[in-house]
């Protein structure tokens, strides 16, 4: 029952390459930075990513994709990431780019079991329809196009089906964890997180307050230990790292 791994880079040594993730965080809120340059340092490459969105330039899943290890991403922000609109739009990335709430519950469903569902999101639309461009090539043209998605009307309204998303891994921040991996999340930086964690078929957490079994209410915790494999304590310095996206002063 204890999940604790001493070190980041020990907890994703069997990340290879080609592996799937899916990763926690919007922003730079509640990303796993630890495991990120852990999993960075490994040196995997050709990975699919499924997070909101792929990190900034020069941070979170920023990292990885500037240098070049990232091959695939299920997200549904673009942002500010430049090298992410250059490598999609020079055909260097594929990018399937789907509705904020499709894309959470997408996560929640393969993590509970459900293969696919009907959502109202994207009817009458390229996402139901198929032909967004998720791989452009080196000329410009479209060399991977999303495909058309069945369409069913119940009870007057049309609705299309979604596939669940389930990956080799997911990696996740928390405000605090106990040994068994039961996780709470801080306000906003719970975001993805659980719904990423859920999905993963070997769930990593980096958490920045450990505490042992019994130190969490049971009524406070947002994702139960079942969907966590592993967990990472940070150091203090670890912990206080945290990015500000945009400083606005008077």
């Amino acid at each position: 029952m204890d999940k604790v791994v001493a070190t980041a880079e020990e907890a994703v040594a069997d990340i290879g390459d080609r592996a799937s993730l899916a990763v926690g965080g919007f922003g730079l809120s509640g990303v796993p930075n630890v495991l990120i340059q852990a999993l960075f340092g490994r040196g995997s490459t050709r990975l699919g990513v499924v997070s909101n969105n792929c990190g900034v330039d020069g941070g979170g899943l920023g990292l990885l994709l500037a240098a070049g290890r990232i091959s695939r991403v299920t997200g549904s922000y673009v942002g500010d990431n430049k090298e992410f609109a250059r490598q999609y739009l020079g055909g260097e990335l594929e990018v399937e780019l789907v509705p904020q709430g499709t894309l959470a519950e997408r996560l929640r469903a393969g993590g509970c079991g459900i293969p696919a569902f009907f959502s109202p999101a994207g009817v009458g639309t390229q996402v139901a329809d198929g032909g967004l461009p998720w791989r452009y090539d080196p000329d410009g043209g479209v060399a991977v196009a999303s495909p058309p998605k069945e369409v069913r009307a119940y009870d007057g309204r049309e609705y299309v089906l979604e596939r669940g998303i389930t990956t080799d891994f997911a990696l996740v921040r928390a405000a605090r964890g106990d040994r068994h991996g039961n996780l709470v999340f801080n306000k906003a930086a719970r975001n993805f997180n659980p719904l990423a964690a859920m999905a993963g078929r070997i769930t990593v957490a980096e958490v920045e307050e450990l505490v042992e079994p019994g130190g969490l209410d049971p009524d406070e915790v947002h994702l139960p230990g079942v969907f966590v494999q592993r967990v990472v304590a940070l150091t203090p310095e670890q912990a206080a790292d945290k990015g500000i996206e945009r400083r606005m002063i008077r």
